[in-house]
């Protein structure tokens, strides 16, 4: 399918392209390429082909949750910049 002139300009328009006579003229022949090679690819049978997100499965790559041994509440705020007894003590982010 070959676009015309006037079809460039008025998706550029849409999109709110600015475009030059010479980018009007490139942008026509890439974007009738890519429509002949959707023609190409709308001729090819997929009726027995099952319909798909991805073309590879997708799996969890994250590890399994493990329980562990917690800090004590000291070695915890140890490095804390400001505390109140066992807990960090942070500005109030939210305006009353």
């Amino acid at each position: 399918m070959k676009l015309s002139r006037e079809e460039v300009k008025h998706l550029a328009l849409l999109v709110r392209l600015g475009l030059s006579e010479d980018e009007i003229e490139r942008l026509r022949e890439q974007l009738s390429n890519i429509l002949e090679n959707f023609e190409i690819l709308q001729q090819v049978d997929t009726t027995d082909v099952p319909p798909t997100a991805h073309c590879i499965a997708l799996e969890n790559v994250l590890r399994d949750d493990q329980s562990g041994p917690s800090l004590a509440p000291e070695e915890v705020l140890s490095n804390a910049p400001n505390r109140e007894e066992q807990y960090f003590r942070v500005r109030a982010v939210l305006e009353q």
